[in-house]
């Protein structure tokens, strides 16, 4: 399992650090959260949102932390 979770806000799909509240499996939408990319943004957990293109710097450092786990394959590819 990977420390980070997706989440759609500001029109593309970002990834957080952000524990997800009360134990949710997602961000509530109107959720605020802190993006890998370095932006406080707000989550919008419609179906629509999930299709958004992901952002590139969230993708990024994903894909670092990733490559960092001990267990982990990593997001290669």
């Amino acid at each position: 399992m990977y420390p980070f979770h997706w989440v759609p806000a500001a029109g593309q799909r970002h990834a957080s650090l952000d524990a997800h509240p009360d134990g949710a499996l997602a961000y509530p939408s109107g959720t605020g959260v802190r993006t890998l990319c370095g932006s406080q943004l707000t989550a919008d957990n419609s179906k629509l949102a999930w299709l958004w293109e992901t952002c590139a710097e969230c993708n990024a450092e994903a894909r670092r932390i990733s490559a960092e786990l001990p267990t982990s394959r990593g997001l290669r590819g």
